[in-house]
């Protein structure tokens, strides 16, 4: 029988607008599931979404849940 180990989870909120930005930051937003500004969106802590949140550290801010 297989262990089902909690995954951590991080909550990532759209806090600042990308208008002037570069138009992959923009998407990065999107693919994080990001839409409009204070949009929050939870995710898997894992490698790829860090690295997401990493290139737009200045428009989102980041909980732990």
């Amino acid at each position: 029988m297989a262990v089902a180990k909690s995954v951590k989870k991080i909550k990532v909120t759209y806090v600042k607008s990308c208008i002037g930005y570069n138009k992959k930051e923009a998407k990065v937003l999107e693919s994080l599931g990001l839409r409009k500004l204070n949009d929050s969106n939870v995710l898997p802590d894992n490698e790829a979404v860090r690295g997401m949140v990493f290139k737009v550290r200045h428009l989102v801010v980041v909980e732990n849940v």
